[in-house]
């Protein structure tokens, strides 16, 4: 077999990175080693970055109508158990009442991976030969200087084949096959630490805790001071927890029992042990094969980052592999693969363990259990601490999904002595070049962002006439560009410059009050020239 870009791993990362080359309009094949049916759902939140990237490839509201539902409480409450005090609660409308802020056409959405992956298979095609070829193995593979050769073997039939691919995409997952066999280290930035995953079912919860139910509980009692969270918004749970001293696995009867306070009846689905590492891989690419998602990076999930990065490499390399195969990329537009998410990636993991140093490094003192007075001054204190800390950031940063800049050499500043705030926290829309272009509505259904996509985009907010020139000079290189005359004085101001040019990705490439003498050299930069 043949294809352009053979995808190994199944993830939420490897099922957005087939769905971005099947936008672009790339053929591509994923190789699953499962039969596709998520047992453990490990992911809980879509985050409004990759909601929009959703948006992008049609299947948004999809992930929106998947289960949860809209009325579930979104709060985080800091309790000593569940159905015992409660410390400090974050309050979050549910779906029904939240209204999209001003910087998205998009809110992130609570989406386990087991309703997740289906929206995927069904848009992207679930059938053995097609697409997606599940319970397929890879058994070894190599690469030359047309692509990669790997051997696969079907695991229904025992058969095994070759698929010949110019490219080769490892979403392989923490321990990746793939990157070890190539060689590539990934150290570690921070201790590693061992955690258990217990997931269970106990259906009359929420009804018990009533208005005082929320989605995340982080337990804060001797026993226990991890979180515990809604998965489906019905009767599955997850907790997570710390193993025994001496490295033993705990009983996950009593841990349930030390974390609820209630008596409520539930069933132990899974309990498995959890590596929490905060590492990045040296190279992101080896020749023809790349590393995205988990091979290329681990972090812990304190915000909920970790498989939103992946989906942001799945986009960034995506769009560069379709314009190399197209044939309108400059012959270095893949090596900014690496430049720009390697230093996301690092960005990402430093913020996320932030949010878990915070949580790990609260003392609790026996005493906060207790109904006497001591107690209840000791949750007090500790409730004016967090508001103080403002730990509710942790699960509101949109400047950690939106707020990333691309610095590369086809990203082209012109100079600029004013850069954006890089806090996370008081990130703001900006086209200052490198950023996420920002969304306004064009139309009650229709964003900016709806006009990104498949090739360059030129916003133009003054004489449309300047931008011949440059229009004739990617239509004489082949080159996919679409311009826009921009009539809008609210959109103008928010753009900035007279001229933005936005990158396939949504991020800005280039931007300014009048064109460059020599718009050829431009865009052959931001094409991947230099």
């Amino acid at each position: 077999m043949e294809t352009d870009v053979l995808i190994v791993g199944g993830g939420p990362v490897g099922l957005a990175l087939a769905s971005e080359l099947r936008y672009q309009g790339i053929d591509c094949i994923l190789i699953e080693q499962t039969d596709g049916e998520v047992t453990d759902p490990k992911v809980s939140t879509v985050g409004p970055r990759s909601m929009e990237f959703c948006r992008r490839w049609g299947i948004a509201q999809q992930i929106r109508d998947a289960g949860w539902d809209v009325h579930h409480t979104l709060d985080v409450a800091w309790v000593t158990s569940v159905g015992g005090h409660e410390i400090y609660r974050a309050h979050f409308p549910c779906y029904a009442k939240r209204k999209l802020p001003t910087y998205s056409p998009e809110l992130e959405q609570v989406c386990p991976q087991n309703w997740f992956a289906p929206v995927f298979y069904n848009f992207l095609g679930e059938y053995q030969d097609g697409l997606i070829k599940f319970l397929s193995r890879l058994d070894s593979f190599e690469q030359n200087d047309d692509g990669a050769i790997a051997q696969i073997t079907d695991l229904k039939t025992g058969k095994t084949e070759t698929i010949r691919s110019k490219y080769l995409v490892a979403c392989d997952g923490a321990g990746s096959p793939v990157r070890k066999a190539c060689g590539v280290g990934v150290p570690s930035l921070h201790p590693t630490t061992v955690f258990q995953s217990v997931v269970f079912r106990a259906p009359e919860l929420a009804t018990q805790m009533g208005k005082n139910h929320a989605m995340v509980y982080f337990l804060m009692n001797p026993v226990i001071q991890e979180p515990l969270r809604a998965v489906d918004g019905k009767s599955l749970y997850r907790l997570i927890l710390k193993p025994n001293a001496d490295g033993s696995v705990r009983d996950a009867t009593e841990a349930i029992r030390a974390a609820i306070s209630i008596d409520t009846p539930f069933e132990i689905v899974s309990n498995q042990p959890w590596y929490l590492t905060h590492r990045v891989a040296d190279k992101f690419r080896v020749g023809n094969i790349f590393f995205v998602g988990d091979s290329a990076h681990t972090l812990s999930p304190s915000g909920g980052f970790g498989m939103n990065t992946g989906i942001g490499d799945a986009v960034d390399l995506g769009w560069k592999l379709a314009a190399t195969i197209k044939g309108w990329a400059g012959s270095s537009l893949l090596d900014t693969y690496e430049i720009e998410r390697r230093a996301i990636a690092l960005r990402n993991v430093e913020e996320a363990n932030k949010n878990l140093e915070r949580t790990q490094k609260r003392g609790i003192p026996p005493i906060i259990t207790s109904d006497s007075p001591e107690g209840e001054q000791i949750r007090q204190e500790i409730a004016q601490g967090m508001e103080r800390s403002q730990v509710k950031r942790e699960f509101d940063a949109p400047g950690v999904h939106f707020g990333f800049r691309y610095e590369s050499p086809i990203i082209i500043s012109n100079g600029e002595l004013t850069t954006p705030n890089d806090d996370p926290f008081q990130w703001q829309q900006s086209t200052y070049p490198g950023c996420r272009a920002p969304h306004a509505w064009l139309l009650p259904d229709k964003s900016t962002l709806d006009l990104f996509g498949n090739g360059f985009v030129l916003m133009c907010f003054d004489s449309m006439q300047e931008t011949e020139k440059l229009t004739q000079i990617c239509q004489d290189k082949v080159i996919p560009l679409t311009s826009h005359h921009i009539q809008n004085s609210e959109i103008a101001k928010l753009y900035q410059r007279k001229y933005v040019l936005v990158r396939p990705d949504g991020h800005v490439a280039w931007r300014g009050d009048v064109f460059p003498e020599d718009a050829e050299a431009l865009i052959d930069r931001v094409r991947g020239y230099f």
